[in-house]
């Protein structure tokens, strides 16, 4: 009976962080709109983390009041960082290689995650963790659409820029559930989310702020959009739910990104997906579930947090 609760106990927060990655899988469809109605890089970074702050000050103010130190602020203020980067260089990488190809580079955050866990509690990945990451790697080949590609455009600076946004994202994933973990979930969210805009401030100056207009043309609706799917509900919900499982795992649950990302460009965007790209998201599905399949069949409780 224990070990039914506690393996539902890990299953309703493995369900938290895939709600929460796969919040972040319909940003690239909402960013691409956002570019073709003519707004710049500056004005959708902005608009997506100073909408999602001042959401996230609301909730706080009304729900998750807690007094913070200043070095409890600076940690959580770090982990913003991290997510904020992971936009910043994805983003970038976007400019200079093909969308296909910085989805794979961005992806390869999951075993970069694996490798953080691994090193940090000094043992090797289980099995399970190992096979999961292996058959993500296979379907986000596949999903991405570099199979079949007339030929590869790279160059060292996309490159790097996407790779460094993997490394981001699996540092976000990893602090997730390891920073101030005491704490209310908004109050959490709120100061992770005040590190990001604070972050963006510093690269883009505050003059930034005199530039850009939310309602004179309508940037105020992605702003929305990118603001509770990119900051809100993606930073609670990793909040709530990476903590209460293992690092390995909440880094294959973020995998569930892409499928949502090819679903939502199908539907949104009307683009065309290959039969091979949608074997990759069932692929992907696959080594999401493997981990949690494997630990049924084996009759343990899926990795946990120590």
């Amino acid at each position: 009976m224990e070990g039914e609760l506690e393996l539902l106990h890990v299953l309703k927060n493995s369900f938290y962080v895939f709600l929460g990655a796969c919040c972040f899988g319909i940003l690239s469809t909402v960013v691409k709109l956002a570019y073709q109605e003519g707004f710049l890089f500056q004005e959708v970074m902005i608009s997506q983390f100073g909408t999602g702050w001042l959401i996230l000050l609301l909730l706080m103010l009304f729900f998750g009041r807690q007094k913070v130190t200043g070095k409890q602020f600076l940690r959580l203020a770090g982990v913003g960082l991290c997510t904020c980067l992971t936009g910043v260089t994805y983003y970038l990488a976007l400019q200079s290689i093909p969308a296909s190809i910085a989805v794979v580079l961005l992806f390869q955050f999951t075993w970069i995650g694996v490798i953080i866990e691994a090193i940090v509690k000094r043992q090797w990945p289980d099995k399970s963790t190992v096979i999961s990451v292996i058959i993500l790697f296979v379907g986000t080949i596949m999903a991405g659409g570099i199979l079949g590609a007339n030929e590869l455009q790279l160059n060292w600076k996309g490159t790097l820029l996407g790779l460094t946004a993997a490394l981001m994202m699996a540092l976000f994933v990893f602090f997730s559930g390891r920073v101030e973990t005491q704490m209310s979930p908004i109050t959490r969210s709120f100061y992770t989310s005040t590190g990001g805009l604070i972050l963006l401030t510093i690269l883009f100056t505050p003059k930034v702020y005199t530039e850009i207009s939310l309602f004179d043309n309508g940037l105020w609706l992605f702003g929305l959009i990118l603001g509770v799917f990119g900051v809100v509900l993606p930073v609670l919900l990793f909040a709530l739910g990476a903590p209460k499982i293992s690092t390995g795992l909440a880094t294959i649950l973020g995998a569930g990104e892409l499928p949502v990302a090819v679903i939502a460009s199908v539907l949104v965007l009307s683009e065309q997906v290959t039969a091979l790209q949608w074997i990759g998201v069932i692929v992907i599905l696959l080594g999401i579930a493997y981990p949690q399949m494997a630990a049924q069949k084996g009759g343990r409780v899926p990795a946990v947090q120590r």
